[in-house]
């Protein structure tokens, strides 16, 4: 019996060694198939992140030349051809003697939207293997500006598949340019709005400010001229978007300058700004419209001293700006009426303008916040990311 026992141990213990083995056997299969997927994924991702910023630069002939060889690569197949309604824009592969026959292809997948398997290719060259071509449109808003061809030996269903998915990932990179090129169109209106606004009132209070100088004290009528001749060219340059805060400071220094000019001893203004934040990039003009707004009009009609600070401070990934007077203040109310963009004066459409141009700039987390009361003055609190996605810093 002890014998028995004993061989019956033996078994058993053989038994689960065998089955530890194979179950070893087993994960280290999943685990190489899972590998093996994983880096499959990872080198499509990587391909097609190689081809989409051309394609995001529009379905025009340069772009489409360099990112046909990617396209083809997502494809894996001998050939691959991009057109527009009218011509072929890139050609990639063997067989070129197929590139003039892209154009015809490409009409009738324009034409219904559809793709299409044509199975009987003619080519001139007898050692030409491609005989099939799947030709899949491509579309902007639902709108066919051209097709994909992949040529190869047969058209498998697999091939037809791949062919109208990559079509449609080409479709969607090319609506994402056309939203960046829109986004960057809406931010140079804004920018330009916010140009026109700055213009007429600031321009006028300027001028008259310098003019009494003129002969009371032509000494500092030409060095307020010279501020004025400084700010309006920092806010009429280019059309550039983002500028550092040091170099948006430097111009509000000189606006405040002009600003203590008209106002004299009855505005105290104070600027505390942390030098490690001196170079992050912010929206160009976003500060002095703050400034402006807290000068024009949250100290109208407030009588004795006016007081105005802007703080700029680090805080880790961000930096933390505020602009503050101690004037009339406002309803909340009429704060939230303002960034939602249902003011219409001056102080809503600069303030709103600012808040929409950051939110777009850095995301909705990156809206102004205005704190205020009747009589309790304003406060206007923006943030900024040190760091911007795809900035490459």
């Amino acid at each position: 019996m002890v014998y028995v026992a004993a061989v019956s141990s033996v078994v058993a213990v053989l038994c689960a060694g065998e089955l530890v083995r194979r179950s070893w056997r087993l994960r280290r299969v999943r685990c190489a198939e899972h590998a093996f997927t994983a880096d499959a994924t990872r080198s499509i991702l990587h391909t097609a992140s190689l081809a989409a910023p051309a394609l995001r630069q529009g379905l025009r002939r340069e772009p489409a030349r360099r990112a046909v060889r990617h396209v083809r690569a997502l494809l894996g197949t001998p050939a691959v051809a991009i057109a527009d309604t009218t011509r072929t824009l890139a050609w990639h592969g063997c067989g070129p003697g197929h590139e003039s026959q892209a154009a015809r292809l490409a009409v009738r997948a324009v034409a219904d939207a559809r793709t299409h398997v044509e199975d009987r290719l003619v080519c001139g060259d007898p050692g030409c293997g491609l005989r099939s071509v799947v030709t899949a449109p491509i579309t902007v808003d639902g709108r066919p500006v051209g097709a994909l061809m992949a040529f190869d030996s047969e058209a498998t269903p697999v091939l037809v598949k791949a062919t109208t998915e990559v079509a449609r990932w080409i479709s969607g990179q090319l609506e994402l340019g056309e939203l960046d090129s829109s986004r960057a169109r809406l931010a140079d209106a804004e920018l330009k709005a916010l140009r026109l606004q700055i213009s007429p009132h600031f321009v006028y209070n300027c001028l008259t400010t310098i003019a009494s100088f003129v002969r009371t004290d032509p000494d500092r009528a030409r060095a307020l001229l010279l501020d004025f001749a400084d700010f309006a060219r920092y806010s009429f340059r280019g059309s550039r978007n983002l500028t550092t805060l040091d170099e948006e400071l430097r111009a509000i220094d000189k606006y405040l300058a002009l600003e203590r000019a008209r106002f004299g001893p009855r505005l105290r203004l104070s600027v505390r700004v942390a030098p490690e934040v001196l170079a992050v990039e912010v929206p160009f003009l976003s500060l002095q419209p703050l400034v402006e707004n807290a000068i024009r009009h949250g100290l109208e009609g407030k009588s004795g001293l006016r007081h105005v600070s802007l703080i700029a401070r680090d805080a880790g990934a961000e930096a933390h700006i505020s602009v503050e007077d101690d004037g009339v203040g406002m309803d909340p109310d009429r704060a939230r009426a303002i960034l939602a963009g249902d003011s219409a004066d001056s102080a809503g459409i600069g303030l709103a303008n600012v808040d929409e141009r950051l939110r777009g700039m850095f995301g909705d987390v990156y809206g102004l916040v205005i704190e205020t009361a009747p009589n309790a003055g304003t406060k206007v609190n923006l943030r900024i990311p040190k760091f911007r996605v795809g900035s490459g810093y």
